[in-house]
């Protein structure tokens, strides 16, 4: 690769950075080409972009931008990037449901908007809720009051249609 090659290729990533929100770091070395494609397709699916680039273009990368520069101590081996946007704990669900299946694809590391996670965190970062599960979990407790509301009004409307049927029934007895 020629010094123009390696200028481009660290353009596109210091591009890839700064669209991101969060930077996964995986360890991939155990992992046959089909298998490889599959998680593409997995992280694809979820809006994530998973490139493999020379570890010391990556670091330069990081370097020029500012950005996740935590992650540069765990570019080691065979690194996988994962690149999102909005839904930042989508990798993480795919890393995982990939490595409880397999045992091969590990996380070495991530960062997200610039808070660092290492490989003991991937639990926790799977089992976050999703930007659109937050926003209906919150959309609910809005509507929750209101519907309380409601139903108080209508329990006191009820309630005082059962009193006047009950004093209409004993004045007609």
């Amino acid at each position: 690769m020629n010094k123009t090659e390696k200028s481009e290729m660290i353009s596109q990533i210091k591009q890839l950075l700064e669209e991101s929100d969060a930077v996964y770091l995986t360890d991939y070395s155990a992992i046959n080409v089909f298998d490889i494609n599959n998680i593409r397709t997995a992280f694809r699916n979820e809006g994530v972009k998973y490139k493999v680039f020379k570890n010391t273009l990556f670091k330069r990368a990081l370097q020029e931008t500012g950005k996740f520069n935590e992650l540069e101590n765990h570019l080691v081996g065979m690194t996988g990037m994962a690149f999102v946007k909005e839904n930042v704990s989508a990798p993480a669900r795919v890393i995982k449901k990939y490595y409880d299946a397999n045992k091969k694809l590990t996380l070495k590391g991530c960062c997200i908007e610039n808070q660092f996670f290492d490989e003991s965190q991937l639990n926790t970062l799977a089992s976050l809720p999703t930007k659109a599960e937050i926003i209906a979990g919150i959309m609910g407790s809005l509507n929750a009051p209101a519907s309380g509301i409601v139903g108080t009004l209508n329990a006191v409307i009820r309630d005082l249609v059962s009193v006047i049927d009950e004093i209409a029934k004993k004045k007609a007895a």
